[in-house]
Parts: structure tokens; sequence; C-alpha cells
């Protein structure tokens, strides 16, 4: 009997990683993080949220010789700040293989896709090995794609990955979700026409819910000891430590802001974006403590090159409130006082500073 099997069949595997779960749950408890009960309620649902994202990863969708693409941060699963304009794409790669991606372009505004070293189930981030965005790519006469996906330089569209990638990600970008139609696309290993994969097997398993819990705890601790870095710069909006966005997984055409905020019942912050540069796009988005997102379905808590009302010398301004003050580029707090907080130049020419105040609602008003 293997270590796996031994380890599976008395019921231990599973028993650490109830275990790993509960030592997960100290990151809620943190010193730092609010201590009230609405955002520890929303901590854990957090920790709900990556677990699930874990097991997807490493358990049901780990196994690179049979990659398949699929939505890893949605309107359930948030990370990271994630982005609401994005729709977020992943699988598992194995540099030792060649992979191909085929499908139809869309016309989504912006369609990126990158191989990196996710090392998010160490706490070591994610460093991209290679990336290809749309406006490199060569289209068929019908709008399809095709690109290679290799350690070795390839004719056509090649996406480079190192020695070490272990996985591709893929982002699609909308300025318009509703009348932009997103890239379908696919992945498969080349070669693998006629391989099945195997079997569930005890080491599978084994391996699968460690990973899934070391991704769990390394994910949720990296961001939440990012939200803590922000606390001194509350309620301003400076540029971020782009290397370390980077060394994340952060896109390498977005120039990135972060920050905390928070808000009394009767506040406003307002946000000043005095020159828009040439950009591709760019946007704002409120997040809660965690980093994630609020919630997009419901509230107004993002805007976009799109969706902004502009001032007549052509800048934005926002207003960040818990109550509809009336003016034009409204962001929601839906039901919360406190959070971080996102913005991107997207492509720009160049990233201008943003300048935010607080006042009160009665004031904006006058």
């Amino acid at each position: 009997m293997t270590e796996s099997e031994d380890r599976v069949a008395s019921g231990k595997a599973w028993d650490e990683f109830c275990d790993s779960l509960k030592e997960a749950g100290q990151v809620v408890q943190s010193s730092a993080a609010p201590d009230d009960a609405f955002n520890k309620a929303e901590g854990y649902r957090y920790l709900s949220r990556m677990l699930r994202a874990g097991l997807e990863s490493f358990l049901e969708h780990g196994d690179p010789a049979f990659p398949q693409l699929r939505c890893p941060c949605h309107t359930t699963i948030k990370m990271g700040a994630d982005n609401p304009d994005n729709y977020y794409q992943s699988t598992s790669l194995d540099p030792n293989y060649d992979y191909r991606i085929t499908g139809s372009r869309g016309t989504v505004d912006y369609l990126g896709f990158g191989t990196v070293i996710n090392r998010y189930s160490t706490g070591g981030g994610m460093k991209t090995t290679g990336f290809l965005d749309s406006s490199e790519i060569k289209l068929g006469a019908d709008g399809n794609l095709e690109i290679i996906v290799s350690q070795k330089e390839h004719p056509g569209n090649w996406l480079p990955m190192g020695p070490e990638s272990n996985s591709l990600n893929v982002r699609q970008t909308f300025q318009d979700r509703i009348n932009e139609k997103r890239a379908e696309i696919t992945i498969e290993r080349v070669g693998a026409d006629k391989d099945r994969p195997a079997p569930m097997t005890p080491e599978k398993l084994d391996r699968g819910l460690a990973g899934a819990t070391r991704f769990l705890r390394g994910t949720t601790q990296l961001f939440e000891n990012w939200s803590e870095s922000f606390v001194p710069t509350m309620n301003e909006l400076p540029p971020a430590d782009q290397a370390y966005c980077q060394s994340i997984g952060g896109d390498p055409n977005i120039f990135y802001f972060h920050s905390a905020w928070e808000i009394a019942d009767d506040e406003v912050l307002v946000i000043d974006a005095e020159e828009i540069p040439e950009c591709q796009t760019w946007n704002f988005q409120l997040d809660n403590w965690w980093m994630e997102s609020l919630d997009y379905r419901y509230h107004t808590i993002h805007v976009n090159k799109y969706t902004a009302t502009y001032r007549p010398n052509g800048g934005v301004r926002l207003v960040i409130s818990h109550t509809d003050p009336g003016v034009p580029n409204w962001i929601e707090t839906a039901g919360h006082s406190l959070g971080t907080m996102c913005w991107r130049w997207i492509g720009a020419s160049d990233h201008p500073l943003l300048q935010t105040k607080v006042m009160k609602l009665s004031e904006l008003a006058d």
C-alpha cells in the first residue's frame, strides 16, 4: 500500500484537510481586520469561496495533460480586486507539453493571454512568463484564432512558456457587456487526440485536497496582508507598487492604483481624474476589506471608460456614498462602511494621478 493509499483508507488525508480549514479561518481574526460581525461574516464567506476555487483548481481541473478552460473568478468567487468588467479563464499547464488554443475572437474590447508561474498556494504570488494580447493576434478570414502555447518558438500566434510555467490566464475585458460578444475559446494538448484521463486515485485525491487548502491559506493571507498595507493611505488613491502587482498576476498592460476607504453615513468620498489619457480603457471599482469586488449584479460599484459621464473639461468625477447623491458617476457602497478600492489605466499613454476628498453629503449638495 502506498502512502497516499494509507492516508486515504485511514481517513488521515480527510482529517488533515479539515484541520487545515480550521487553521485557515484564523485570517478572518487578524488583528488589523475589521472586528465587527458584518465584515467577519463576509470574511468567512470569502473563505468558503476560496475553498471552492481551490477544489476546482487542484482536485477537479488539476491535470495539465487534459486542460479545460474554466472561469475561476466570477460573481460568487472573488479575489484580489477582481475586475467586474472582466471574464476570467484559467487552466493548468505543463511546460513539457505543447498546447493549442482555438476559437472565435468575438467583439470583446480586450483579450489577453498569459502563461504564469502560479504560486498562490504557497503565498508566493504569480509571475508572468509569456503574454499575448488581441492587438498582436493574427486572425483568420472568418475571425477565428489559433495560438500555440509552448516553450519552443512557433510560427504564427505563439504564447511562450518558461520551464516553470504551470498555468494559463485569460482576461476578457468588456466596455459594454450587453452588446459585446466574448471570445469563445478552447484549449487542447497537442497530440492528445485519442488519450483519456486516468480515473481518480488515492494519490490524486490526497494531492488535490492538500493543494486546495494550501491555496486557501496562501491566497487569503496574501490579500489580507495587502489590505492591511493600504490603511496608511486611507481615502487616498495613490499608485500601487507596480512591480508587486505584476508579481501577483497583474496584467502587463495595466497601471494600478490601490488603497482603502472608509466613510460615515453622512459622508462621501469624491475621486477626481482631471485628465484622461489616451488608453484602451480605464475603470474604477469598490471592494470590501477582503479585496472582493462588491456585488455588481445588484449595485453600481464600478465605472469604466464607456459607462462614465465626463465633465466639460474631459475629466471625470466619481462620488462614493451610501445613498444616491443625485450626481453622475455614483458608486454605491452596497451596505459597506469600509473596504478597499482600485483604479486601472489599461493600455494608457501615461498614468495621471488621482485626487480624493472626503466631505459631508450636505457639502456635496451645496
